[in-house]
């Protein structure tokens, strides 16, 4: 297990976290450090531990909103999904249909043919040139 130094408000804090995330775990005491800061520019000096949960709260917001808007996406990709899936039955039916209405075209033109043929008499079903 690994162990990285981070700074917070001036104040140096030993934390342990797993082999491989040292930059991680720095990285994010980083941003709670900033967001830390940021505040006490705001509001000034009205406490390291309220400026923490303040900053806690900030983030905890953060992430609720990050939730909830991965939700609507992945409900839209969901919805995008069906439709997807409803445009390729569509299609599938409408090719069916058209193939079955060339397929009857074509049996038409065929009859047609033999009438022709026929009537000119060649009994061979060939058509006349």
């Amino acid at each position: 297990m690994a162990q990285v130094n981070v700074k917070i408000s001036g104040k140096t804090y030993r934390m342990a976290c797993d082999d491989g995330e040292e930059e991680r775990l720095a990285d994010l005491a980083e941003r709670l450090n900033n967001a830390i800061e940021q505040l006490r520019g705001r509001f000034g000096e009205i406490g390291d531990q309220r400026l923490t949960v303040m900053a806690a709260i900030m983030f905890a917001d953060q992430y609720v909103e990050t939730a909830r808007r991965l939700h609507e996406i992945e409900a839209e990709v969901a919805s995008l999904g069906q439709a997807h899936a409803d445009a390729v039955r569509r299609q599938a039916l409408a090719d069916a249909g058209t193939a079955g209405a060339i397929e009857a075209v074509a049996e038409r033109v065929e009859s047609i043919a033999a009438r022709i043929s026929s009537a000119n008499g060649h009994g061979n079903g060939d058509v006349a040139a």
